[in-house]
């Protein structure tokens, strides 16, 4: 009887250990993706803050947010592009703002008139990035991995 693996067994073995390895990545991995867009979004947020006169001017000529009045579209943006970065690099409710996040990012994208290349790879960037830890949550270093069994087991007197 042969106990000597077989190359397919030993392939097999060095891809799950391989496997095992870049899992452990997932955690820093996700966070690196919220700081990073957390910090474009928020970054973009303080920039219109600075200058609200102006801000409210390019709602009103070049940025066509459908339905809204401009000055509405303007706050609105702003408040996003300066609340939903925070949640998201804390990880507190992760998904919903990096759906929001998202929204922000896709309706700047259809709102201009012209956009560069350049410019619409790295909001096609963005919304892959968003759409991520939308689909697979914050990650385990996040306030929703920490908060969730306290708040489960806060339920389970109820």
């Amino acid at each position: 009887m042969n106990t000597t693996p077989s190359p397919v067994q030993k392939v097999l073995g060095l891809w799950r250990r391989f496997s095992t390895a870049l899992d452990l990545l997932q955690p820093a991995a996700a966070l690196a993706a919220r700081l990073y867009v957390g910090q474009v979004f928020f970054l973009s947020g303080l920039t219109k803050l600075r200058d609200w006169e102006t801000t409210v001017a390019l709602f009103t000529d070049e940025y066509k947010v459908p339905v809204l009045p401009p000055a509405v579209a303007a706050f609105m943006g702003t408040a996003g592009e300066l609340v939903l970065p925070v949640l998201l690099v804390l990880g507190l409710a992760g998904r919903f703002s990096a759906l929001g996040l998202f929204v922000v990012n896709a309706v700047a994208v259809i709102s201009l008139s012209e956009i560069a290349p350049a410019a619409l790879q790295q909001h096609i960037f963005w919304g892959a990035l968003l759409a991520g830890l939308a689909i697979y949550g914050p990650g385990a270093w996040s306030l929703d991995r920490w908060l969730a069994p306290r708040i489960m087991r806060g339920q389970s007197g109820i």
